[in-house]
């Protein structure tokens, strides 16, 4: 039976794509063995057609490291165009994320995962630029290892995590803000928004190939208005080198956001839902108890607010130290 519920993880998890990766090795990051996360990216807590979160497709968890605590930065780029006519101009937006984030175990089979976001925003308007800056969202997720093959037990190994989560509204919420062709174009949504997830990892040697579902259920702010809820995907490839005390994993893959409509005031708001999907690429160096990891995610397709929103691109780098 758990053989066919593994079969049927990794069919399910690869048809809808995912997100980063989990290794074991004889390596300074191995301390706990399995290596998880979200990617969270992606994910993981987006906002339909722009993040003013943690970036949907960036994952809750470090490649190389296990237990960890670090600092992220990441940069994401979004045109938008109001669509009234032919020729309306496209303005540019530029999402930017400084994030203290960590990994902490809570006995053998609880991992417990923590971002706190500072934002700060740009954007181009008829007006000239516009800034915002403060404190974001911050999000708590906890995972909990349902199956784990035994180490040294097979040739393959396998690692499935189930958990969730919640995020709390420690940004802040511009009303004005959500009356734009991007309503999110924020620092917060102003709303406890809940996260559910599931990873499957399955390695053998140096090769792996992680998955990763969640679902985002939004609430309704106190100003009425509720962000569409949110479903991520991805899948990533991955290859660990090490020799001595230095580790290398590139890696590869595919990551994907679904977004339902916004609501205000109990109605459904047009041009807010959409879809997108990033190619990834991705190296973490790690040496001793230090590592870091570069990121770059470039979109295949996207249909976002009705065409009125493109995506362009999104990049990270961090700084993990190994608990």
């Amino acid at each position: 039976m758990k053989k066919i519920l593994i079969l049927f993880l990794i069919i399910f998890q690869w048809a809808n794509a995912a997100e980063k990766d989990t290794l074991t090795a004889k390596n300074p990051f191995a301390k706990y063995q399995y290596f998880s996360k979200l990617e969270e990216d992606e994910g993981d807590d987006c906002d339909a057609c722009g993040c003013s979160a943690s970036g949907g497709s960036m994952g809750f968890a470090s490649v190389l490291n296990a237990n960890f605590v670090g600092i992220r930065y990441f940069n994401q780029q979004y045109k938008t165009n109001d669509g009234l006519y032919s020729n309306s101009p496209w303005y540019v937006e530029n999402f930017n994320t400084i994030q203290v984030w960590g990994r902490i175990p809570v006995g053998d089979k609880v991992q417990i995962s923590a971002l706190i976001p500072y934002h700060f925003h740009n954007r181009e308007t008829a007006t000239g630029m516009q800034d915002i800056s403060g404190l974001g969202d911050i999000t708590v997720l906890g995972m909990y290892t349902l199956y784990q093959t035994h180490k040294d037990s097979t040739i393959v190994s396998h690692t499935l995590q189930l958990g969730g989560g919640f995020k709390m509204p420690t940004g802040k919420f511009n009303e004005a803000s959500a009356g734009s062709i991007n309503p999110s174009y924020q620092v917060g949504t102003g709303s406890w928004d809940y996260l559910l997830a599931t990873e499957y990892t399955i390695r053998r040697k140096q090769f792996g190939l992680n998955t990763m579902l969640n679902y985002v259920i939004k609430t309704e702010n106190q100003k009425e208005y509720r962000f569409g809820n949110q479903f991520n995907y991805s899948g990533n490839f991955y290859y660990l080198y090490e020799k001595n005390a230095l580790s290398i994993a590139p890696q590869i893959g595919l990551a994907g956001e679904i977004y339902q409509s916004n609501y205000q005031h109990g109605l459904k708001l047009d041009d807010t839902s959409g879809d997108v999907l990033f190619s990834k690429v991705g190296v973490e160096i790690g040496k001793d108890r230090l590592s870091l990891g570069l990121n770059y995610l470039a979109p295949v397709n996207q249909n976002l607010s009705n065409g009125n929103v493109v995506a362009n691109y999104r990049w990270s780098i961090n700084l993990n130290y190994s608990l």
